[in-house]
């Protein structure tokens, strides 16, 4: 009985030892979330005047070697406590005159399992007793707090490695508008890549794993571009003379960029790419979905050609696809200079039309190339029209007040936005947003048509939701990149990037990030159409404009 006893003593024992342990990516991970959220937080943390990274780095050793739960808890307790005491000044009641949007806000992970109860209680006495700050969000807003202390970090280093992703980790869940519609939780996201962090050896390696990270906001004004370093090999880059669509898992030019190149391999608009070194585009896609950040599928698509369409290797072996038959070629592609330069008069750049008629008394407005000095002669010449098409596959040149003064007969509100709520790191809080038009009995009288696609980013679908207003107004076209707002820059010393860094909304309160501007009429190139060097985009509105269909 007594042997029977002592066995089962040293197996409970042992299983609530085990139960106390705690994995390295567990301890990470919890570090994360409490020195970021200490870093918006904490009275003491948050006014940006201590140096919130050399604590870090100097606790990361402890942490390291906890070993159970309880260990590791009281070290994050004492670290707190070292902060010395929260001035308790709860209730903080939030003004009646800010509406709050939390959808993004989630620190729920303060009851998390791997804490004890005293610690918890610690997190939030200091949410309820939160650093106040007077700081005006807007464009020099800082949300790393002292930006300079990550630019000459040792990424060989493993905890140089955790603090700039410990930073950028927390930058992006207190201050990405759109957190709560990414396809995976950022939670799991800091999870999955920690493990690669830690066991990552070289800058570049480092930088890659973060690229990931941005890849995992499914935003399309995300990019991410690591800088070359003295220490690796220079590499050389070599471009295809042209660029296109991918359409029915297949590349399809419909722009030629180097046309004597192009012609040397008999490549023409409408010409159709199947695989590229042996593989076929649809396989190329997939391999590259963990690097590229993109709203939607259609965003993804036209993003991923810039990483499709170049090589590191001068001799690229293309298959394409000709009349029903399969015909492979072993291509040269060139620097970029030569692969993106039209040496022929007949295939030099034809200067675009700012604005014209298309008969049938119809205006045509390209939106990517006129400019608000453009735009009296443009209404002078088009005010008379019983149509106008508004081409917004591209990017505008901030016409869109010049123009929506035109197209509207009265003020009318077309956005709302969410900027992030300082007092309350994690939150958001709705701001009026922009309204278009103003009285004017003037206005123009006709059809309104806006043509959209994947080209269509940010200022394009907040001018679209601005001519919108109109009344008259129909889009045409396809799914627009799904990504609207300024942009939060990041520049260091190895790599860029960026974010959507307002929330933009209708004013209604619809969503546009990742859905994009919605068609009214749904119409995309087709690899016929092209190949006949038709715009079936423009066609498809003309026959709107002529039908009401």
């Amino acid at each position: 009985m007594k042997k029977a006893l002592l066995v089962f003593l040293f197996v409970f024992s042992q299983t609530v030892f085990s139960s106390s342990k705690i994995t390295e990516t567990e301890k990470l991970a919890a570090t994360c979330k409490v020195w970021g959220f200490l870093k918006y937080y904490h009275p003491e943390v948050a006014t940006g005047q201590l140096n919130w990274d050399t604590q870090l780095l100097e606790k990361l050793p402890l942490i390291d070697k906890a070993q159970t739960k309880e260990e590791f808890s009281l070290i994050l307790e004492n670290w707190i406590d070292d902060l010395g005491p929260v001035k308790e000044i709860a209730p903080i009641v939030t003004p009646k005159e800010v509406k709050l949007f939390d959808k993004n806000f989630d620190l729920s992970w303060f009851n998390d399992k791997l804490f004890s109860k005293k610690l918890s209680k610690k997190l939030k006495f200091i949410e309820e007793n939160r650093f106040q700050s007077n700081e005006e969000f807007g464009p020099s807003f800082d949300g790393f707090k002292n930006l300079k202390n990550y630019f000459n970090l040792d990424y060989t280093n493993k905890n140089s490695k955790l603090l700039m992703l410990y930073a950028y980790w927390n930058v992006v869940e207190y201050y990405y508008p759109y957190k709560y519609i990414m396809d995976q939780k950022w939670d799991k996201t800091l999870t999955e890549l920690l493990p690669s962090v830690v066991e990552s050896k070289t800058p570049e390696d480092f930088y890659k794993i973060l690229r990931k990270a941005a890849a995992k906001l499914n935003d399309t004004h995300v990019e991410f571009h690591i800088y070359p370093s003295s220490a690796t090999v220079k590499k050389s880059y070599y471009y295809f003379p042209a660029t296109g669509k991918v359409i029915d898992e297949k590349l399809v030019i419909t722009e030629i960029l180097g046309d004597s190149l192009a012609e040397a391999d008999n490549i023409k608009i409408g010409t159709v790419i199947t695989k590229i070194n042996d593989k076929s585009i649809k396989e190329i896609i997939e391999e590259k979905r963990d690097i590229v950040s993109a709203s939607n599928e259609a965003a993804f698509l036209d993003k991923v050609l810039r990483t499709i369409l170049v090589s590191e290797s001068e001799k690229v072996k293309v298959e394409f696809l000709n009349n029903g038959k399969y015909e492979t070629k072993s291509m040269t592609w060139f620097n970029y200079h030569d692969s993106h330069r039209n040496e022929y008069k007949k295939g030099a750049q034809i200067k675009k039309d700012k604005f014209k008629l298309l008969g049938n008394n119809i205006g045509y407005v390209n939106m990517g190339v006129i400019k608000p000095k453009n735009i009296p002669d443009m209404i002078e010449a088009l005010k008379s029209t019983k149509a106008i098409v508004f081409d917004m596959r591209n990017y505008p040149n901030g016409t869109f007040g010049e123009i929506a003064n035109f197209l509207n007969s009265e003020e009318k509100k077309f956005a709302i936005y969410t900027y992030p709520y300082l007092n309350y790191p994690g939150k958001y809080f709705w701001e009026e947003g922009r309204n278009a038009g103003f009285e004017n009995k003037d206005n123009y009288k006709g059809k309104v048509v806006v043509l959209l696609n994947e080209d269509s980013i940010s200022q394009s679908e907040w001018t679209a939701m601005c001519f919108q207003t109109a009344g008259n107004t129909t889009i045409i076209g396809s799914q627009t990149a799904g990504a609207d707002g300024n942009v939060f820059e990041f520049d260091f010393s190895g790599y860029h990037t960026n974010f959507s860094g307002i929330g933009v909304y209708y004013p209604d309160g619809r969503e546009t990030q990742r859905i994009g501007i919605v068609p009214d009429i749904e119409i995309k190139p087709t690899i016929k159409g092209i190949q006949e060097g038709k715009d079936e985009v423009l066609e498809r509105a003309l026959l709107f404009i002529e039908n009401g269909k």
